[in-house]
């Protein structure tokens, strides 16, 4: 909080040049306010979900930047964030020249044409697949320390995809998708979403931020700008495109953003309307490093402890795909956890390893 995030709104002054003076100002004072330690801000309108935002502050109204917890901070921040560049009252994504510069990248391409053309049956692909959309988590513009990492076998350090691959794979299925970040992550999460639609009748529903949040997280706005990018290349990805647009034209690809995403409440916390949604999944993929913070209670489990033993909320099955920049972790095999101690005291925050986690419900 007094390093990586004053820098991350620095970063929003440089891309932004046509900011005005009022506004780089606002912003700057952010950033001092964050590394002196200052009071939480109260919550200020305009948003859709200011009232949540007010119960959540009252909870936190005598601390500071660096004496809260840290999930709230880094979410209260990013609204500060949005707020003082007028996303509300005039669009504006302070987050927009990262995303494009993301959108320009060889990077994106490259992953997504190999990703296209994976082979086998399509429970070997959808596995593939799911590989893919894992390590893409590490395309993160709010970390880039991970971006650049090169994908190991080992640093798979749990892996469920024989449970939820059947469950993806079946006919009718009811599919939701927590997505993260856009660009290279989404690409690679909506080559699985087609895999998917592969099968008759089934849907297949994304969840999607409502403002910009950690600087690359998606909105509906960059999936469909992704889309179009798609669109523009030939081969694989403009088949990709036309396919997307088609399922989305027929019903069978929905885009569910909701203001939850980019608040401060765990899970378990969810309003009803968005529980509801997940509990109706056949199984849900929850994408990204903040949404299993949100899913587990951003809590220092027991890292061998069973993944479910976090979600027994939920009545639908899961399974969470995230590279690790954060210190939370269940599900490890006994052992494992001593082991990477030893080798690399980094290992929960530095974005090489990654897990592939499912949590089904008993009868």
């Amino acid at each position: 909080m007094q390093i990586r995030v004053p820098h991350i709104a620095r970063e929003v002054i440089e891309r932004n040049p046509r900011f005005s003076l009022a506004v780089r100002d606002d912003i700057e004072r952010l950033a001092a306010s964050i590394e002196e330690g200052a009071p939480l801000p109260a919550p200020r309108a305009p948003a859709l979900d200011l009232q949540e935002w007010r119960r959540a502050h009252a909870e936190h109204a005598d601390e500071t930047w660096l004496s809260t917890q840290w999930f709230h901070a880094e979410f209260a921040f990013y609204r500060e964030i949005v707020r003082r560049c007028r996303f509300w009252e005039m669009g504006i994504d302070p987050f927009a020249p990262a995303k494009e510069e993301e959108l320009a990248t060889e990077r994106l391409w490259e992953r997504l044409g190999a990703a296209l053309v994976r082979r086998g049956s399509r429970e070997q692909r959808l596995a593939g697949l799911l590989d893919d959309s894992l390590w893409a988590n590490r395309v993160d513009l709010s970390y880039a320390v991970a971006a650049s990492r090169a994908r190991a076998d080992e640093d798979l350090i749990a892996d469920d995809r024989a449970v939820a691959v059947p469950w993806l794979a079946r006919a009718g299925a009811r599919i939701h998708l927590v997505a993260d970040n856009t660009g290279t992550e989404l690409a690679l999460d909506l080559a699985l979403v087609d895999a998917i639609l592969e099968a008759p009748d089934t849907t297949v529903t994304v969840h999607l931020k409502m403002e910009p949040v950690f600087v690359s997280d998606a909105m509906p706005r960059d999936l469909w700008t992704l889309v179009d990018r798609m669109h523009a290349h030939p081969g694989d990805a403009r088949r990709l495109a036309d396919r997307l647009r088609t399922a989305s034209d027929v019903g069978r690809l929905s885009l569910a953003p909701d203001p939850f995403w980019t608040g401060p409440r765990f899970l378990w916390q969810a309003p009803p309307h968005v529980l509801a949604a997940l509990e109706s999944a056949t199984i849900a993929v929850i994408k990204g490093d903040a949404n299993y913070r949100r899913v587990v209670g951003d809590a220092l489990w027991p890292a061998t402890a069973a993944f479910a033993t976090a979600c027994t909320y939920l009545r639908a099955p899961i399974v969470a795909l995230r590279t690790m920049k954060s210190d939370p972790v269940l599900g490890l095999p006994v052992g494992t956890p001593e082991r990477l101690d030893a080798e690399d005291p980094r290992w929960r925050i530095d974005g090489r390893r990654g897990v592939i986690q499912a949590s089904v419900p008993g009868p």
